[in-house]
């Protein structure tokens, strides 16, 4: 079916009043993928793995947004992407589709504030290069209310920390609609991590050191005050380039590094990042491994896994995702949890996260 059909036909009801993600199955993860048909859908996934629903999705998709209490799911287009979907996951409709103003386009994730009231949505501010969050009020149907600036340039992914703050990890890779995924200012990128809020704006900012200029940072993880950035390296690589840091607000970050056989094998790029109460970990599709370090930085051990990229924290711990239909335990050494015909995307995204 042709987008437009496919919205039309989706197009529906706003979710029952009440309703709860136990309404949809109690996902722990939600997932997107490309099956052999070639379809693209929206996954809920129990904790060891298992489909609950299946959702389509008119083109392929980069993460999606869990509102904390009722069943709904933002999936976004990849970047950059014009459009975003807010899916009933209890029905499988579609209940509004949230379409970035002119001058806008979306960069692949998002996150909710105020319970669950306000949707914010990673953006480009196409003319100026400039970082941008978007504000979408649900209780009016998703209605675009206002935008405030991300800090950065090409914030990608964002995260909700305790008291209404966001996580925001700005890529610093300009990007523009009419040139696809092109990266169009590699010489001169700064990449950094904002903390942003409502109320305050732009709280702070954390930037590495000048010669780590090439060091995109593109995705987040959070727990007990601590943040995880994992990061993807642009252009040719020089010794092997760090791939994942650590922060607390108002200290330096610590950059986390394997030994260098480890690192090199990484091939400069770290796809997704999670972190539980003792380790924190990246994946790398391009490398075929895990990375996992102690909460302080050290390095522990990488896993070998073809095609590696979704992870997240659920009941079986770290629980990754791969390219082959595959999801595993990461303890011990990724224990099978689940395998089915289709491609996994970039993300696992945890409910309740």
């Amino acid at each position: 079916m042709r987008r437009r059909a496919f919205l039309s036909a989706m197009l529906a009801s706003a979710t029952m009043p009440g309703a709860s993600w136990a309404d949809a199955g109690s996902p722990a993860f939600l997932a997107a993928a490309r099956e052999p048909s070639g379809a693209f859908a929206l996954f809920g996934l129990s904790a060891t793995g298992q489909d609950l629903f299946r959702i389509p999705l008119p083109a392929r998709g980069h993460a999606a947004a869990a509102h904390p209490v009722a069943p709904e799911a933002v999936a976004f287009a990849r970047r950059p992407g014009a459009f975003a979907l807010v899916i009933d996951c209890a029905s499988g409709q579609l209940r509004a589709r949230l379409d970035a103003p002119a001058g806008r386009h979306f960069y692949g994730h998002g996150a909710y504030l105020d319970g669950g009231e306000i949707l914010v949505t990673s953006e480009n501010g196409i003319e100026t290069g400039a970082g941008v969050l978007g504000l979408w009020a649900r209780s009016e149907g998703y209605r675009r209310i206002g935008e405030i600036p991300s800090g950065g340039v090409g914030p990608h992914e964002i995260l909700a920390l305790p008291g209404e703050v966001l996580a925001v990890a700005n890529g610093g890779i300009r990007t523009h609609p009419e040139r696809g995924r092109d990266k169009l200012n590699l010489a001169s990128m700064r990449p950094n991590l904002a903390y942003v809020s409502l109320s305050g704006g732009i709280e702070e900012v954390v930037e590495l050191e000048p010669d780590l200029h090439h060091a995109s940072i593109r995705h987040l993880a959070a727990e007990g005050g601590q943040v995880a950035f994992a990061m993807q390296w642009q252009g040719d690589l020089p010794d092997p380039a760090p791939l994942l840091g650590l922060h607390r607000r108002g200290a330096a970050p610590v950059l986390c590094s394997a030994e260098m056989g480890e690192q090199m094998s990484m091939d400069g790029y770290a796809g997704s990042v999670a972190m539980d109460a003792r380790h924190v970990a990246i994946t790398s599709p391009r490398g075929g491994r895990v990375h996992v370090f102690d909460r302080q930085g050290r390095f522990v051990r990488a896993v070998l896994r073809a095609d590696v990229c979704g992870i997240a924290t659920g009941a079986c711990g770290l629980v990754v995702t791969d390219g082959q239909g595959g999801i595993a335990a990461l303890d011990p050494d990724l224990a099978p949890l689940a395998r089915a015909a289709r491609a996994w995307d970039n993300h696992l995204v945890r409910l309740g996260g």
